[in-house]
């Protein structure tokens, strides 16, 4: 099964408390981190399913986390990750993961996109990015992105996918879910629907 996610930023201390762009309610990094962890881990199923990261995996300004750190983080979440390079995310982080890959029942555990991928799921193309992309006239497409955190583009076929985004209020039982995990193919059909009817109802769609 495929899942997405984007924005983790683990390590990355100036997002705990309060804030408007990406509020994260922990006394600490750990804490953040481990809840993370521990909702990733809760959904995915290290034999089979396949995680799709869309950018920024971490960061901290003051104290920029070792690649080692990071490592440690990444080696321990389920599944193989498909990592789509973020805004803060850079090419030495990508070798050292590549080059310190610990392998995934005889495959790579990471894989890398410097600009987005492309999949299909349901008759739909998935078209995943870190920026949101503006797609003009389209059909059975979506643009899974992250990057604006605790923000929305106005339009339907944006869904931000991020461990912050406020699509995720619009679906009770995506809300429902322990906070950081990543999102089904299913739930992003969802999540499609329900901003779809949000926005025509703010009549902004």
């Amino acid at each position: 099964m495929n899942y997405f996610i984007s924005d983790t930023h683990f390590f990355h201390a100036d997002l705990l408390g309060p804030n408007d762009f990406a509020p994260r309610l922990f006394d600490s990094v750990a804490a953040m981190n481990n809840a993370m962890i521990s909702a990733w881990n809760a959904r995915v199923d290290d034999e089979n399913d396949r995680v799709y990261h869309l950018g920024d995996i971490a960061m901290n300004p003051e104290a920029m986390p070792t690649e080692q750190a990071v490592l440690a983080v990444l080696t321990q979440l389920h599944g193989q990750i498909v990592f789509i390079k973020g805004n803060h995310d850079y090419q030495a982080r990508f070798k050292f993961l590549r080059r310190q890959d610990p392998g995934w029942h005889g495959q790579p555990k990471f894989l890398f996109h410097d600009v987005g991928t492309i999949i299909k799921d349901d008759h739909t193309q998935f078209i995943m990015t870190h920026y949101p992309l503006l797609l003009g006239i389209t059909q059975q497409t979506l643009n899974l992105h992250g990057h604006i955190h605790n923000s929305m583009v106005p339009i339907a076929e944006n869904i931000n996918v991020g461990v912050d985004a406020p699509e995720r209020r619009l679906v009770p039982s995506i809300q429902a879910l322990p906070w950081g995990s990543p999102l089904s193919a299913a739930e992003v059909h969802e999540l499609a629907a329900a901003k779809k009817a949000y926005l025509q109802k703010q009549g902004q769609n």
